[in-house]
């Protein structure tokens, strides 16, 4: 492997080097939690729903503000994954095992863990309702339930995933047979796609693209392969510099990119995915393949589509900038399930959840929030099985770059970054309340060069 001293040197990278030591560490998961659902009150100063990214992040803060016996999360799973790993697990490069730990493992300690799932919010009343029967309310509210997955919308899923030749990162029960294609490739189409809603995490659809590209031509298969990108969308990426970048990689590689393309059935037995032309609606094509990655159309969770704290179309309606809640004022969100206008990562989570320990420090004293979310969110584009395009950008879609360099060049450092340092932070920092993203690093960085 090529030393990080050769990529990046100089002094204003040493304390980026540090961390990328501390990210190849192995650092076993700590028991934290210490609660019973026995000893579950009904009422709480603050209750978070989801035990995800944000809803965990945000439950170690608010210990920290107002005590571990006040706080609790409502959470339904035994496991917590690390999602952005996924799409390194369907390239066969890490193990899927490392990508999750207990549930319990992560929920802080003395926080209390209420495993169960929301089934009504009743904001009005302060209260929320669980599939067991039970009421909880509360003085402040933090909504994280996260996105939901929806492949019954494509005709012939989930039941496809029962035959070969097909897989999907977004899940983990089918984020191996990503890999087990991608492995029994012989000859033919090797298809994604990118579905006709919002998603989470959307460079996800074409970094298993880059990856399968650079595993044909390391198999010597990629003679014999067909690489088809079919995007919903009509741009491979929505920042111009990046988008720049990505498309000259596409022509060297001879990757054919099919836009306003939306995937609409699988006829698994057959081997044959059908699309749907946007432009000529009811227009549709069928493509056999030889592989097929879906990304699967995405949706608010089904409890929020019809809750009082949601908008029209179903995500928690929320201040772009404070986090806090239109209507009602003592309800926040954070990450995937709100309709903040920036792409749903959680790189983004992180950054949301310093502003948003913020705003809700200032409410509880009943003051007016003043700091800012400017929309940051980051997308670490693998575009092969050691280099990375690291997209970071706000609001407007403008560049918002942490290191000072061109970022939208390919890099070994930056993928070292995202296979090694981002899940350190992740469970070590960020699950713990201490990562509110790079925004203090793009500060260090900066002054350096002043």
């Amino acid at each position: 492997m090529t030393p990080l001293a050769t990529v990046a040197s100089g002094p204003r990278t040493r304390l980026f080097a540090c961390f990328l030591r501390l990210g190849t560490q192995q650092v076993s998961p700590l028991q934290l939690h210490t609660g019973t659902s026995l000893a579950a009150k009904n009422h709480y100063e603050v209750l978070v729903l989801g035990g995800g990214s944000g809803g965990v992040t945000m439950a170690a803060r608010m210990k920290r503000r107002v005590g571990a016996e006040n706080v609790a999360i409502v959470e339904p799973s035994e496991r917590h994954f690390y999602q952005p790993i996924w799409t390194l697990v369907g390239a066969g490069i890490k193990q899927l095992s490392s990508s999750g730990r207990p549930t319990a493992s992560v929920i802080p300690s003395g926080v209390e863990w209420i495993k169960a799932r929301v089934v009504d919010l009743d904001p009005d009343k302060n209260c929320i309702h669980t599939d067991n029967g039970k009421e909880i309310s509360y003085r402040y509210l933090i909504v994280a339930l996260g996105i939901q997955l929806d492949y019954e919308k494509i005709k012939g899923l989930p039941e496809g995933f029962d035959h070969p030749k097909i897989g999907s990162n977004y899940s983990f029960k089918t984020v191996e047979k990503t890999w087990k294609a991608l492995q029994d490739f012989k000859e033919g189409n090797a298809i994604f796609t990118f579905p006709n809603t919002p998603i989470k995490c959307a460079g996800a659809p074409q970094k298993i693209m880059y990856l399968s590209e650079a595993y044909f031509r390391k198999t010597g298969k990629r003679s014999k392969a067909n690489i088809i990108f079919n995007t919903s969308l009509g741009a491979i990426f929505g920042v111009k510099k990046y988008a720049d970048a990505l498309q000259e990689i596409i022509r060297e590689r001879n990757l054919t990119v099919n836009y306003k393309q939306n995937l609409i059935e699988v006829r698994a037995d057959k081997q044959e995915a059908v699309f749907e032309n946007l432009d000529k609606p009811g227009e549709t094509q069928v493509i056999s393949y030889e592989m097929l990655h879906v990304t699967p159309p995405m949706s608010p969770p089904d409890v929020l589509k019809t809750s009082p704290v949601a908008d029209a179309v179903g995500w928690v309606d929320v201040d772009k900038d404070t986090l806090q809640h239109k209507r009602y004022p003592n309800v926040f969100g954070i990450g995937d399930c709100t309709n903040l206008p920036t792409s749903k990562t959680a790189a983004a989570i992180a950054a949301q959840s310093g502003i948003l320990d913020r705003t809700i420090s200032l409410v509880m004293k009943n003051q007016t929030p003043t700091k800012k979310y400017d929309g940051y969110t980051s997308c670490p584009l693998v575009t092969g099985y050691n280099r990375v395009i690291l997209a970071e950008f706000d609001y407007s879609a403008q560049p918002l770059e942490t290191f000072p360099f061109d970022q939208s060049k390919e890099r070994l450092s930056m993928y070292l970054m995202k296979a090694n340092m981002m899940p350190f932070l992740y469970w070590n920092m960020m699950l713990r309340g201490y990562w509110g993203g790079p925004a203090f690093l793009r500060k260090l960085f900066h002054l350096g060069m002043s």
